[in-house]
């Protein structure tokens, strides 16, 4: 089932939107203010974010802001009554996919919803589980990485790690985002254990000269084939 983060203080039309989305088979969480729902999102691994631009303590514009810079594909709706042309391109600046203005109808927005959730599934609906990493292959399903003909079983964890750089494959992952993934919590001892399983895929990894785990310092990691080593710094 799709997640889909809801920042809305309307409380009736919060409760519409997740109630609708919930009966056509969406899994909803409803936040009232910007911060409750920047703080659920990098707990959480979410499909898409409907915003409205209008929320306290943290409004639509910024809560993107800071999505953005954890996740810089997720799906993002801005809903507003604000309805001038500055206003919608100032959303769209911000890397949002859609602007709806409201009052919608709910089958507009489900239709809109399905849409860019199609355009950013792969394969019918079925996500990629296995990458091509140079020399290598990465099967997700098996949790195998593979070197001409040379199979590595990997355990659970690594799996999931070296999933989630694959799905950004060429971007930076941010670490809180990678935490909240792969550890489900982000906390000084789970970050840790982070940096021992990042070496221990660089060591699997280190037989291409061409596949590069780069650590970018105080934001994140970055998979990376064919480009240089200058960006990172080791542990």
């Amino acid at each position: 089932m799709k997640r889909i983060l809801i920042a809305e203080d309307d409380t009736n039309l919060g409760m519409v939107l997740s109630s609708y989305l919930t009966l056509k088979g969406f899994t909803t969480t409803l936040c009232e203010n910007g911060e409750d729902a920047y703080n659920e999102f990098t707990k959480g691994n979410y499909d898409l974010c409907l915003v409205d631009i209008m929320i306290p303590l943290k409004d639509g514009y910024s809560l993107v802001e800071n999505i953005r810079k954890v996740d810089s594909e997720v799906p993002i709706f801005f809903m507003s009554a604000k309805s001038m042309q500055e206003d919608i391109l100032k959303g769209f600046s911000l890397n949002a996919d859609d602007y709806i203005t409201k009052p919608f109808s709910m089958e507009e927005l489900l239709m809109r919803i399905k849409a860019i959730l199609r355009r950013t599934t792969h394969e019918g609906g079925s996500e990629v589980q296995v990458f091509h990493l140079g020399d290598y292959v990465f099967d997700n399903n098996v949790q195998q990485l593979i070197y001409k003909g040379e199979v590595l079983k990997l355990t659970s964890k690594e799996s999931a790690l070296l999933y989630v750089l694959c799905e950004k494959m060429g971007k930076i992952v941010n670490r809180t985002y990678i935490l909240n993934r792969v550890w489900d919590k982000n906390d000084y001892y789970n970050a840790r254990s982070m940096d021992v399983y990042i070496t221990k895929l660089r060591k699997y990894l280190k037989k291409d000269p061409n596949v590069n785990l780069l650590n970018i310092h105080g934001v994140g990691f970055k998979l990376a084939i064919g480009e240089a080593r200058n960006m990172q710094t080791n542990f």
